[in-house]
């Protein structure tokens, strides 16, 4: 890809329904990477004569002592290409141990405010096809299934601003070569070499990857299969499970014959995690045991906090009692038992929310059709917001201001581009926001 001339500047972005959109946010760190990425960004927008604007940003994670300095840096970058730019610093204490993983979330928290503030529902990053290939290869020695597709080119974060990942087929030494074609330089950030991190330990092993074709092709590759398994989860979802009360599922018997078999067993792990408000997906192997027995009519089981039990009308799930969260305060954004999030209108009196409880279960009123036990242990383990008396559990009046609204736990914080078909069919199946339109052309399926 011969960044120089004017035609190729367009396919890294041509994937992306950037044109349509009156502003969007770009990830910069004064790397090579997204240094080079803004300005490519730039002039494809001015070519494609686009009124799309561009808001940069730079976040000060003040690990280091010259942090602040490369912020400013990046800042007089972006003054010099009149392109608006804001610095955004993680504040407060650090972590003593995990130090990466917290710097991404703050990071992903920080970046997607500002643009959300802006008016922007997304943001551009400069991940690489390096940076995809080290991904990959953690992935691998981790004993990876559908994560050896990597970084999907867009992932939604935090159920409203999409991360865009434009240079995922683009060699890092390729937007280099761009940057000192126009004289224009760079900062080298010291923790890329820092061993003590997993990344840079894997940087360094780099030479021994195999051909950089052949790797992305397999990569790819994964990435297909990984979305067309989600195609065949949600079909099973939307056509073969419903949910007669909330917090409890209904899985038809032709949901446990239908379709492929790898799709029935992504469909069951789905369901699990989301259940029991796990954020991460059962393991594989175990839940293809599980969708065998299940498909005798009197086995029960709990895996990933969810209780499964097969009966003659198909199988029934729902949270199971054990582990539920102890009374804690409501606050604006509680995210609790990993399948409710807690929304405040307004400030009000303190509140808190605890488990309703096999009590509360039993006193309420429900359909005679459904199977009692299980009803109740469903509603045993729901939500209820209380500040004295009276109490209320989700699905009646809600206390003063707030309001309960589902979740789907495995992609709370980050749905990527491949999971969005199983995670459309999740969220109308319970009830959860509706996931916004995806801005990435490749995908399979692009309904909303």
């Amino acid at each position: 890809m011969q960044l120089g001339h004017p035609l190729p500047l367009s396919i890294p972005f041509s994937s992306f329904d950037l044109a349509s959109r009156p502003i969007v946010a770009v990830a910069i760190s004064g790397g090579s990477d997204s240094t080079a990425t803004l300005l490519l960004l730039r002039e494809h927008l001015r070519l494609s004569r686009a009124s799309t604007q561009i808001l940069a940003l730079t976040v000060d994670h003040r690990l280091r002592a010259n942090s602040r300095r490369e912020a400013e840096d990046t800042a007089r970058l972006c003054a010099r290409f009149d392109i608006p730019h804001r610095i955004l610093s993680w504040d407060g204490q650090k972590p003593s141990t995990g130090v990466p993983a917290a710097a991404r979330e703050a990071r992903y928290d920080l970046l997607a405010a500002a643009a959300g503030e802006a008016g922007a529902d997304i943001v551009i990053t400069g991940h690489t096809l390096d940076d995809q290939l080290e991904t990959v290869a953690m992935r691998r020695a981790r004993g990876a299934g559908i994560g050896l597709s990597g970084m999907a080119p867009v992932t939604l974060f935090d159920g409203g601003i999409w991360i865009a990942r434009p240079m995922l087929r683009v060699r890092r030494e390729t937007l280099r070569d761009f940057l000192r074609r126009r004289e224009i330089g760079w900062a080298e950030d010291p923790t890329n070499t820092d061993m003590r991190f997993e990344r840079p330990r894997i940087r360094a092993t780099a030479a021994e990857v195999g051909p950089v074709e052949g790797e992305l092709a397999a990569i790819e590759a994964a990435g297909l299969r990984r979305e067309v398994l989600s195609i065949g989860a949600a079909a099973l979802i939307e056509n073969h499970v419903r949910s007669p009360l909330p917090g409890l599922l209904h899985l038809s018997r032709d949901f446990l014959n239908d379709g492929e078999a790898d799709a029935r067993v992504h469909a069951l792990r789905i369901l699990l995690a989301v259940t029991g408000g796990s954020s991460h997906l059962p393991d594989a192997d175990r839940v293809a045991t599980l969708l065998d027995k299940l498909k005798q009519p009197t086995h029960r089981a709990t895996l990933s906090r969810a209780l499964a039990a097969s009966r003659r009308d198909g199988v029934w799930m729902c949270r199971e009692t054990r582990g539920l969260p102890q009374a804690v305060p409501v606050r604006d954004g509680l995210v609790w038992d990993g399948r409710f999030r807690m929304r405040l209108a307004s400030p009000g009196r303190p509140l808190e929310v605890t488990p309703l409880g096999s009590v509360g279960a039993a006193a309420q009123e429900r359909d005679a059709s459904l199977p009692p036990a299980l009803a109740q242990t469903a509603a045993a383990a729901m939500p209820l917001v209380r500040a004295g008396e009276p109490a209320y559990g989700r699905g009646s009046s809600p206390v003063e201001n707030v309001s309960i609204v589902p979740v789907m736990a495995p992609w709370l914080r980050y749905l990527p581009g491949f999971d969005i078909p199983a995670a459309r069919s999740v969220s109308r199946l319970i009830g959860a926001p509706e996931i916004p339109s995806s801005p990435w052309r490749g995908h399979i399926v692009t309904r909303a």
